[in-house]
Formats: C-alpha cells, structure tokens, sequence
C-alpha cells in the first residue's frame, strides 16, 4: 500500500514562504501523476497543484498561480510545492495524493493520502 508523508508546514506570516514535500515510503507513485490540495476548516478539500510522472505536464489552482511550484525528484520519489508570498488564504492543511484516473482536480481521481500538513499563515 502506497503511504504518503507530508512534511514542511508551519506557521508564517504574509509574504513568507514554505517549502512542503510528499515522499512516498513504499516507492509505488514515481509512475504516477501527483496532487497537492487543501482543505481549511469547515471546506471543502481543493485542488492546489498536479504534476505528471515525468514533471512534462504542471497545472495550478487560479489562487496560486505565480506564486506556488510543484516539482518531483524521482531518484528521491518525492514531489515538492514551493509556497511563495504566502496570505492569510492560504492557512489549510495541505495534502498531496498518488492520481489513479480522471481530472487531476477532482478529489476522487486520487487512490491515496497522506495525512496532510499544516500551514498557518498570520496577517
């Protein structure tokens, strides 16, 4: 079973950033497309950023766009989200999840889960 680590969330204020990584311990998503999302309280849980299995194919949530890059390392099986000028928005715990099939925004394309960090950004 493909478990997923989420690691890299803290707490911040506005216009700093963060630097969050997925590494997958069992090694099974390195053919696999890979999402980060969010979910702040009472939300629901929404796309952030996708990467392909081969990082040929990127695509960002509007909100992020310019400010957040996703990138994976496949000798290291990890995929990172670099959070740059960071808002009180962007406060949520970020998960990311190993794509099974269908639109890479949509939170039933992902088989597996981590169990998300958290980012707390102050005003």
């Amino acid at each position: 079973q493909v478990q997923l680590v989420e690691s890299g969330g803290g707490l911040v204020q506005a216009g700093d950033s963060l630097r969050l990584s997925c590494a997958d311990s069992r090694r099974t998503f390195s053919n696999n497309a890979v999402g980060w999302f969010r979910q702040a309280p009472g939300k629901e849980r929404e796309f952030v950023a996708v990467i392909s299995w081969n990082a040929g194919y990127k695509n960002y949530a509007e909100s992020v766009k310019g400010r957040f890059t996703i990138s994976r390392d496949r000798a290291k099986n990890t995929v990172d989200l670099q959070m740059n000028s960071l808002n009180p928005e962007d406060t949520a715990n970020y998960y990311c999840g190993s794509h099974r099939s269908g639109s890479y925004q949509a939170t039933s394309s992902y088989t597996y889960w981590g169990r998300g960090t958290q980012v707390t950004v102050s005003s």
